[in-house]
């Protein structure tokens, strides 16, 4: 089945697409889970890295439309609307933490893998309209 999949260029890019849409929204997801299960720790980010104060509540609000946006970009709706938002949003949330960037080893190693993600991103965005496989 699997060997049916990728049997032409075209099918190949078109895995390739899905897989990409997969494993950033399901990172994408997993981040938005997070604010609506541990929003102290969002209220701490937004406040350290953002250097924006956001009370629980509103923790709580950008978790579920983040959520929200993960699921529609998972499912491949309004592409260039959810492809272009969580392309922004991983952008804004890696160059907020670009000190940590400047000095990626020791505790601070996770935080590079922000860059592959971004690019990953930029690649989906700029292929969205050949991302058909799996997409509504």
């Amino acid at each position: 089945m699997f060997a049916n999949m990728i049997s032409s260029p075209q099918r190949r890019l078109e895995t390739a697409l899905l897989c990409l849409r997969l494993g950033i929204g399901v990172f994408f997801a997993l981040w938005s889970i997070d604010k609506l299960v541990a929003p102290e720790s969002t209220v701490k980010i937004f406040s350290h890295f953002y250097k924006t104060p956001i009370s629980t509540a509103g923790a709580y609000a950008v978790g579920g439309l983040e959520l929200a946006l993960s699921l529609a970009f998972l499912a491949g709706l309004w592409k260039r609307w959810t492809y272009g938002a969580v392309f922004v949003l991983h952008g804004i949330s890696t160059f907020s933490s670009y000190q940590q960037l400047l000095s990626p080893f020791g505790k601070n190693h996770l935080f590079i893998a922000a860059i592959q993600v971004l690019a990953a991103c930029a690649a989906l965005y700029l292929l969205r309209d050949q991302d058909k496989l799996c997409s509504l």
